[in-house]
């Protein structure tokens, strides 16, 4: 399974899917880490990214979930994802689970005043909001409550949509000792 915690920078992406991939025990890619040094540069000083700028990011960030895509492993990605055609070209092919956590533009830069160190500054929020196209084929959260209840709430969801199947018994594949999957 591929999860892509998506938002506007300030949402709690790193936080929430850092604790999702906690949850479910697997692997954690923080998207940001994957821009280039100009792109960190430019938004350090206030400059918006255009699509250009963006595009070797997303190349780079699909590569990843293709890699865990192609070895079965599940992911979980934090990626602002903020235009639809940003979630087309990162799903080309694979079955992605969007997790879009919405909040107010006031909420998210109180939450912003409060962090250090991040080159991504409150002045830059309004840029955010403006890309932003909300998905329709996501599962929406509200950031308001406290990130571990955010998180059991995503986890809720994710079993409504992924319902476990109960495995058969080895011998039923004429192995003994383990499945096939």
């Amino acid at each position: 399974m591929i999860i892509v915690v998506m938002g506007v920078s300030g949402s709690g992406k790193t936080t929430i899917g850092t604790m999702l991939a906690d949850a479910i025990r697997c692997s954690f890619l923080e998207g940001d880490s994957l821009h280039s040094k100009e792109n960190v540069e430019k938004m350090h000083h206030g400059i918006p990214l255009a699509d250009s700028d963006r595009a070797p990011w997303l190349r780079a960030i699909r590569a990843y979930i293709l890699k865990f895509f192609a070895r079965g492993e599940t992911l979980v990605v934090a990626c602002s994802a903020l235009k639809q055609q940003y979630r087309k070209f990162l799903a080309e092919g694979i079955p992605i689970t969007w997790v879009y956590l919405k909040g107010s533009a006031e909420l998210i830069r109180s939450r912003m005043k409060r962090r250090s160190g991040h080159f991504m500054k409150t002045d830059m929020l309004p840029t955010q909001f403006d890309a932003l196209e909300e998905p329709s084929d996501a599962i929406v959260v509200d950031i308001s409550p406290p990130p571990s209840a955010i998180v059991a709430q995503i986890l809720a969801q994710l079993r409504k949509l992924r319902p476990t199947r109960p495995r058969r018994a080895a011998r039923q594949h004429g192995q003994r000792g383990r499945a096939r999957g």
